[in-house]
């Protein structure tokens, strides 16, 4: 049927615009974990900056000049990661397959979408100047203890971040992520950036992510919410133990790589879906 036929290739020449969102969606992604590891690393250096979360270098940015131009880049481009996620979830356009090993990681990314649509809606409350927009760690866990069974899923929840966070060590030291590149696209140097990049970058989210689990599961134990640190509260708990700065310092260039991973990852990344 023609106009059929018609529908269907107007949706096939919108799936490049779908990619380009997803890969501007990875260089936002990057650009607010960059934003995280300066701060950190300024903290360290002991030349102000702060330890802080995503959501909480989306506020700083907001009062800097034109901190309002970036958070309104930054919410577009995390509107188009999470599309991307909920292609990767619901569409499988990376092809994990209907197996048990498929369906976590698509649940996965449903979670990743959820996690960053919630920081897209942050940074467009902030440019938009109505305030910052979602609940802190404190207030979330605050909420589930009071539920019934609201210690088990406070002390699930954080088993999870754990776990995830021993994932991205993983994949950090062994490279696993290098398999979402087109290298044969890639120069040289273009590789070893998004190699060395990866590298560091996966393996200090990865130890952010773990601490911020364990303090989940304490706030399990005690049913204390004031024991709920997130990201931000656990580059903190870095900075307090001994060497704290250096720690600190080491972790925040991570994260920083991390950034600079992501928007490498957003030039080059492996995007399969509308092609012929």
């Amino acid at each position: 049927m023609p106009m059929k036929n018609e529908i269907a290739s107007k949706a096939h020449e919108a799936k490049p615009w779908i990619r380009r969102f997803g890969r501007f969606g990875h260089m936002a992604k990057g650009t607010v974990y960059a934003l995280v590891g300066i701060f950190a690393m300024l903290a360290a250096a002991g030349m102000g900056g702060g330890t802080t979360g995503t959501s909480g270098a989306l506020s700083t940015v907001a009062h800097e000049p034109f901190g309002n131009l970036l958070l309104w880049l930054i919410s577009i481009g995390l509107i188009g990661y999470v599309v991307w996620q909920l292609l990767k979830s619901i569409k499988d356009v990376e092809h994990n397959g209907s197996d048990a090993k498929g369906i976590v990681k698509r649940v996965g990314y449903l979670v990743s979408a959820v996690i960053y649509g919630s920081l897209a809606l942050t940074a467009f409350k902030l440019a938009m100047q109505t305030g910052g927009g979602g609940s802190s760690e404190k207030t979330i866990s605050a909420k589930l203890l009071a539920q019934p069974f609201g210690q088990w899923i406070v002390g699930l929840i954080g088993l999870i971040i754990i776990i995830y966070g021993l994932i991205e060590l993983y994949r950090g030291f062994k490279e696993k992520f290098m398999k979402y590149f087109k290298t044969h696209e890639m120069k040289n140097k273009e590789v070893r950036l998004a190699r060395n990049a990866g590298k560091a970058g996966l393996m200090a989210r990865g130890v952010v992510l773990a601490m911020t689990g364990f303090f989940f599961i304490q706030t399990a134990i005690t049913a204390n919410p004031d024991e709920t640190k997130g990201f931000g509260g656990a580059l903190a708990e870095l900075a307090s133990q001994p060497f704290g700065q250096f720690l600190l310092g080491l972790v925040a260039a991570g994260l920083i790589l991390y950034g600079v991973y992501e928007v490498v990852r957003g030039r080059y990344q492996r995007m399969d879906f509308g092609r012929r």
